[in-house]
């Protein structure tokens, strides 16, 4: 979606059951084979599914954003809901306060509340932690209108 409404080309790296440890690896190999402008980090929603330690998780998304820096590529920081079952089913998310600081931190754009908007609506989830088709169509909307108002992508 987001490549058909920007015309960019979009490399989608992710793998399902990913933790941001996974994602750290992967990287090089990514920086290698692409030229990447615009890296947009959406990972550690695995490590909170798995109890891996949040410094655990920081220090993998620092590790990221600090080789993508250094490769002089854009980052932007994808917010991920705290792992909450009880909020899940009750409707009531908001992101993990990892991505706040982590985006202080590293100077980071943030793009929040777009996963825990979408993931407190039971009509936008395939299931307790994945958006449906139309819950990853809100999530695209939302990353597009972020992506334009930070200035890395010009209004459509």
């Amino acid at each position: 979606m987001l490549a058909g409404n920007t015309g960019w080309n979009i490399i989608n790296a992710g793998v399902p059951g990913s933790t941001s440890f996974d994602g750290l690896q992967r990287l090089p190999a990514l920086l290698d084979d692409h030229k990447i402008d615009l890296l947009i980090v959406e990972l550690g929603g695995n490590d909170f599914l798995k109890h891996l330690p949040e410094a655990e998780t920081a220090n993998n998304l620092k590790a990221i954003l600090a080789q993508a820096k250094v490769n002089n590529i854009q980052t932007v920081l994808l917010a991920i809901p705290e792992f909450s079952p009880l909020g899940a089913a009750v409707g009531s998310l908001s992101d993990h306060p990892l991505y706040e600081k982590l985006a202080e931190d590293t100077g980071t754009p943030l793009v929040e509340d777009v996963f825990s908007d979408v993931l407190e609506k039971n009509g936008l989830k395939a299931d307790q932690i994945h958006p449906n088709a139309e819950g990853y169509r809100i999530v695209e909307e939302h990353l597009r209108k972020a992506l334009i108002k930070r200035g890395f992508l010009v209004g459509k």
